[in-house]
């Protein structure tokens, strides 16, 4: 059966890459049934379902591949997949978890499985900041929610009206009364939406009440893509890459190359970054004590 199921698994990665996606879930479900105890069937059947924007069969699909998955094996590929699915429908909790994971088995990755891990690490490294900035967001509502902010509840209010019209898309596209394209561009225009209404909230309300509502906000260039905390004193790489230098440094104890570009790397090779440096401090000095617990 394994050899009929590696068959309809080729199948379908050729139908994936003809952007045939719903098409390719099929033939990796007949996959599946087949032979079900090859964790890689599930992985290609969630990136299938990740197209088609299908977050629970994703979710599904990627703690099977982990179960059949033996302990601390390499796996990242169903880490970052489900840390999607997660994101997507709002857990950024165990999403930031899942990516956590992902990044650190590809930060060390075994010999034979280097290059893919190495390639993937740019965007498990934007994966995992944008979970962390949701969490961070979904903290602060709450924060704001119980000192009883106004603006919190507003933005409440508009999160729930986007889930259930996110759900609702979901619904539509499950029982076949729209399809695969129409739900995406249903779903890009619901976030679009969403967005700029609670860009419009948030400038009304600094603008009415700029000491009780400035935006805490982390820049990307301020977080160190190592330990995905914000830098107090970075350095820079030859390549131009800035990292935080004491997580740097006890990086390239066991691993002397990039983080991000794999290419050798030793401490001597080490800048301080002066100017980004200058705008951390003054980062540091207006943002006060809450970025301390981003």
């Amino acid at each position: 059966m394994a050899h009929i199921a590696e068959k309809l698994k080729q199948q379908g990665n050729d139908l994936f890459k003809a952007g045939d996606y719903a098409a390719a879930e099929e033939q990796y479900t007949a996959a599946i049934t087949k032979y079900s105890r090859n964790p890689l069937l599930f992985t290609n059947r969630a990136l299938a379902r990740i197209r088609l924007q299908r977050w629970q069969g994703v979710i599904d699909d990627c703690l099977i591949s982990i179960d059949l998955t033996p302990r601390n094996a390499f796996n990242f590929k169903s880490f970052f997949y489900l840390a999607q699915a997660q994101l997507a429908l709002h857990h950024p909790n165990e999403a930031l978890s899942s990516a956590l994971t992902a990044y650190n088995q590809a930060m060390h990755p075994p010999a034979a499985e280097a290059n893919k891990a190495s390639a993937a690490l740019p965007s498990l490294s934007e994966l995992v900041l944008k979970c962390k900035k949701e969490k961070f967001a979904a903290r602060e509502r709450d924060r704001r929610r119980k000192r009883g902010d106004i603006l919190a509840e507003l933005e409440e209010s508009l999160e729930t009206n986007k889930r259930n019209d996110l759900q609702d898309i979901e619904i539509a596209l499950s029982q076949s009364r729209i399809g695969v394209v129409e739900a995406q561009e249903r779903r890009a225009e619901t976030l679009d939406t969403h967005q700029k209404k609670i860009d419009e909230l948030k400038t009304v309300f600094a603008l009415a009440d700029p000491q009780n509502h400035q935006p805490r906000e982390v820049p990307d260039y301020l977080v160190d893509t190592i330990s995905f905390e914000i830098m107090h004193d970075p350095v820079i790489t030859r390549t131009g890459h800035s990292y935080e230098r004491s997580t740097l440094l006890e990086h390239l104890k066991n691993n002397p190359t990039d983080p991000l570009t794999r290419e050798p790397l030793t401490a001597r090779d080490l800048r301080p970054n002066v100017a980004l440096r200058q705008v951390l401090e003054e980062f540091w000095k207006t943002a006060g004590t809450w970025a301390i617990d981003w």
